[in-house]
């Protein structure tokens, strides 16, 4: 099978057992909803939307525990911030329904909800000071820069435990990484690896703020740490190489002009009277167009992360289901979930925003479609878009799929 491994940049096993030696016995481990307790006690969070305002403004006071330069705040190793958290599916029925999907397997949806939220603990427990009980950041998802997933069916009758640590550090941002485990026949064994990236903030999330440096311990650290820095410098590259920079390669051109010229009618008006206009598709093609599907949300309070925006594993959950949606309608069969790969987040969308979702086919290869998801906020009152998200997720159809063909250069 195509299928992935899961051994991309997988936090070798090794390291994993250091990271949890000294935790003594085995512990209960924490659930998905301790996860999200902790996040409110930690910031101080209402659990009440009307007295959302009073704890904002109860954060106002937290700025001046906030470190002026990052050589005033303690390093930290990766094993300090090491977290493992379990999701009863299996132990626990009443909370199976949640996870639930038509085809009787987990909603990956929900798994995006859950990988976020602890991406966040695990960035407060990386910054923790035993002096201070609430934290003066405002840690929040800044990109999804990978998962990789190594199963196509998540069970929804066994335990569920994700793992993970801080694996490399800036002056202001955090890269995790996170692995999810299912349990079968007494063993974990893994589903899917996820790399994300947090940024801090202050008390107010409107300007960025120091975080405490991050010290390799051992040859594998330094390589785990070495990697987070090459995640850095690609993300840098990539940004600077957006199309609407720079002009494209002569290999991407020529790949554009080849699928431009595949798809010229010669036969309607003859070799010397083709035109920009006489197109035609290609067998077994569907034009790009022709293969999208949009959605829309409105933000209720209920969506609300502990900073009183929309939950940014909410708007992963809302788009990936779009997603799956379009790349089942395209297919026409069930389409399974490879990889998620660079979901940045531009801006934050406020409680009350109307959420316009759009998917679309945007290449297909044999059982594979790509789909990309945009996301914007409009403003009923001034009439503006504006671009929050954007989404890349790759599914594995259970058929061969037709060729998605643009029809335009754009």
């Amino acid at each position: 099978s195509a299928y992935r491994l899961c051994t991309m940049r997988k936090l070798p096993s090794a390291l994993a057992r250091k990271l949890t030696s000294g935790t003594g016995g085995s512990p209960v481990l924490p659930d998905m909803s301790e996860v999200r307790s902790r996040l409110r006690d930690i910031v101080g969070a209402s659990t009440n939307w009307r007295d959302h305002v009073q704890a904002m403004q109860e954060r106002k006071a937290l700025h001046t525990l906030l470190a002026k330069r990052q050589e005033d705040l303690p390093p930290r190793r990766m094993k300090d911030s090491y977290l493992e958290v379990i999701l009863p599916l299996g132990s626990q029925p009443e909370i199976r329904e949640k996870y639930l999907n038509v085809h009787n397997s987990v909603r990956f949806g929900r798994i995006l909800e859950d990988l976020d939220s602890l991406g966040v603990l695990i960035c407060y427990t990386h910054t923790k000071q035993e002096t201070q009980p609430r934290s003066p950041l405002s840690i929040v998802t800044a990109l999804v820069d990978k998962i990789n997933l190594c199963k196509k069916i998540i069970y929804p009758d066994c335990d569920i435990k994700f793992t993970g640590n801080v694996s490399w550090v800036g002056r202001t941002s955090m890269e995790v990484k996170m692995h999810m485990l299912q349990l079968h026949g007494g063993d974990y064994s893994p589903v899917l690896d996820a790399t994300f990236v947090m940024v801090a903030r202050d008390p107010e999330n409107k300007r960025p703020a120091f975080v405490n440096p991050l010290v390799p311990e051992s040859p594998e650290e330094e390589e785990i740490f070495k990697q987070g820095e090459l995640n850095k410098l690609k993300r840098i590259d990539f940004s600077t190489a957006s199309l609407l920079k720079m002009a494209p390669t002569a290999e991407e051109r020529n790949i554009v002009h080849d699928i431009f010229l595949n798809t010229l009618d010669t036969r309607q008006e003859g070799e010397r009277t083709v035109s920009f206009r006489s197109r035609k598709l290609p067998p077994n093609s569907v034009w790009m167009e022709d293969a999208k599907l949009k959605g829309l949300q409105i933000c209720h309070p209920q969506e609300r992360n502990i900073f009183n925006r929309i939950f940014g594993g909410f708007l992963m959950r809302k788009a990936f289901e779009l997603g799956w949606a379009t790349a089942c309608s395209y297919g026409s069969s069930r389409p399974f979930i490879v990889s998620v790969d660079d979901i940045m987040f531009q801006r934050p969308v406020e409680v009350g925003s109307l959420l316009l979702l759009s998917a679309q086919v945007c290449y297909t290869e044999k059982n594979y479609i790509q789909i990309r998801v945009h996301s914007e906020v409009y403003d009923a009152d001034t009439r503006e878009h504006q671009t929050t998200n954007i989404f890349h997720f790759t599914f594995i159809s259970e058929n061969e799929v037709p060729r998605v063909i643009p029809k335009t250069y754009g």
